[in-house]
This record gives structure tokens, sequence and C-alpha cells, in this order.
């Protein structure tokens, strides 16, 4: 009788140490996965302009990123988001030999014949937060999913002015590839029925400078005395549009949203000025980027759909079509949760 009881005891102990034995070997591999990494990699960020708060957070993240895998990363960037103001960093950075150039993309299109240069020369492109056309990068790692964020934003403002009356869209550049992709989702949301009293009156380009963006802002109110709300899918343009709509007489009337960081937005929320707003982390945006690129540099990953591989803190992520990584959906920040965010 006591037999059957000690097979069973045994076979559940070789069971319990084989699954032991088994969870090791797991943590190994994944470790020698993480650890796949090469050593001393040279990776540079490129952003759309050097002194944008938000894309010093995300280089930020990217640089965090490095020094976890012992790279070495440097930033470069023109001051200004024209559309080829990033050429001659790039061919810079192709002279250097990089093992990787993670870049913000200006334009779709004008970067790709010198992106190409690049990765003819074995340096890795990953693009992130604003692509290039695919053939201009490997890798684009996206803040969200396109689709969901400029129908969010649309779903956002609908919400904001009671869904009804004009509103206007504060872009950034006319060229910049993210910022387009968004409008155009969030034209398409606006056929929906819902929101048949709903009046797009017009998009506006603030440049992703300061100072345009809340010029613009002033002449939007002047030319639509019934505005009722300003969405800039940029967090340039909804500070500065936040910024002038605070010390008008459009506070209040005005509803301001878009995609801004929860420091840069703070006091407007706490003001009145901004009920609502949204976004990703930047700097887990630039963190990511630099992980696809350390991947790709080391050879774990090649950039073809379905590949995995580790993105240190942010575990493990996968590779989509188009050679595209998703971050995550972005957040909604407001006066009940803006204090629990500090970026």
């Amino acid at each position: 009788m006591h037999k059957p009881l000690l097979h069973a005891k045994a076979a559940a102990t070789h069971m319990a140490t084989a699954a032991l034995l088994c969870a090791a070997m797991l943590g190994i591999a994944s470790t020698a996965h993480a650890a796949d990494l090469k050593s001393g990699l040279k990776i540079a960020f490129v952003p759309k302009q050097i002194n944008n708060p938000y894309e010093v957070i995300a280089d930020d993240g990217g640089m965090a990123a490095i020094k976890d895998f012992k790279g070495v990363g440097k930033v470069v960037g023109p001051s200004d988001a024209g559309a080829s103001s990033q050429v001659s960093y790039i061919n810079t950075l192709i002279t250097q030999q990089q093992d990787a150039i993670v870049i913000a993309a200006n334009d779709a299109n004008a970067l790709v014949p010198y992106l190409k240069k690049a990765m003819s020369q074995g340096i890795k492109v990953v693009t992130f937060d604003s692509d290039t056309a695919p053939e201009g990068r490997q890798l684009f790692v996206n803040q969200a999913n396109a689709e969901s964020i400029g129908r969010g934003q649309i779903q956002l403002v609908a919400k904001l002015m009671g869904g009804e009356g004009e509103f206007a869209i504060l872009s950034a550049t006319p060229n910049a590839t993210n910022q387009n992709t968004w409008i155009k989702w969030m034209q398409e949301e606006l056929k929906k029925p819902e929101y048949s009293k709903m009046k797009l009156v017009k998009i506006a380009y603030g440049n992703d400078d300061d100072q345009k963006s809340f010029v613009e802002t002033q002449g939007l109110l002047q030319a639509y005395p019934n505005l009722k709300a300003i969405v800039a899918p940029t967090s340039v343009g909804i500070a500065a549009a936040a910024r002038y709509i605070s010390t008008s007489s459009s506070k209040g009337k005005v509803a301001v949203t878009g995609l801004g960081t929860p420091n840069q937005m703070r006091a407007f929320v706490k003001n009145g000025t901004v009920k609502a707003f949204q976004l990703w982390d930047p700097g887990q945006l630039g963190y990511l980027a630099a992980y696809a690129a350390a991947n790709l540099a080391s050879g774990t990953i090649t950039g073809k759909e379905g590949e995995s591989f580790e993105a240190g803190k942010l575990g493990k992520r996968t590779i989509g079509a188009n050679g595209e990584i998703i971050l995550g959906p972005p957040t909604t920040f407001d006066a009940s949760n803006i204090d629990n965010f500090n970026f």
C-alpha cells in the first residue's frame, strides 16, 4: 500500500526537480539572449530637432538604454525641423562608422537616399516617433498604433466640446510623417455619424516652433470666432496653444487638447486651461528604440516580422508587419492623474 505512494512521491519530486531545471535552463537561455548584445556598440540618436523638449526626453531614454547594455551613445541633430536639416548629420555618422543610427525623421522621403547609403555600409537604421518610407530603415519603433492615436484624439476632443461645433488642428511641419498619419486617421474618425455636428475648419502648422505655434493659435482664434477646440498632436504645439489661451478671453471657452508631456502641461491643467490630453512615455520610446538598434547591430534579429528580442526593463518585444514595433497605448492625462507622472 505504501509503495505506490512512495513511487508517486518520487515521481512528483522528479517532476518538480525537472521543472526547476527546465526553468533554470530557460532563465539561462533568457539571460544568454540578453547577453548576446555586443559590447561597445556605437549608437547615434538623431532627433527631429535637438532642443525639442519631447525629443530630449526620448533621446535621454535611448541613452539610458545604451548605458544599460554598455554601448557608446550620442545625440546629434539640427536646431530646426526642416525636411533636409538632418541630412548632414546622417552623412557625418556614416563617415564615423556608427553601428546604428536611430532617427526621428523630419520627412518621410527626403532622408531615404542617405539612410540607404548608411545601410549599404553595414550601419543599422531604426526610425522612431516619426517614420521614413520603409526602404529607408530596417525597423520603426512606433509610440502606439497610428490609427488608435488619430481616432483617440477625435474621441477626446468630441468629449471636450460636447460633440458639436468648429475645431482646428495645430500640427508640426507639413511634412511630419507621424503628424500626417495621425491627422489622416482623425479625418477618418470624423466621418462617423456621431461626429456629424463637428466641423474641422483648419489644419495649421506651427513647424514645431514655440513662437510660430503661439502665433498660429492667435490666428486661429481671430479667423474662427466660433472655434470650440484646438487639437495639437505635437508637444510643442499643445504647450504654445495652452500658453496663449491661458491668458486670453478664450480661456474656458476654447478647449485645448492633443499630445503633450505631463510636466509641460501640468500648470495648464491646474489652472483650468486644459481639461485632458494624451501621450505615451517618450523616454520609454527612446529606450525601446535603442534596444531594437542594439539587437539589430548584434545580429540577434534581422528585422523580419515575428522576430522577438529582449528590451531591458520593457521586456520581450515582437516585430510586427513592415518592421514596426509598438510601444503601447497612450495615456489620457487630466487633473485626477497628472501628478502621478513625472516626464
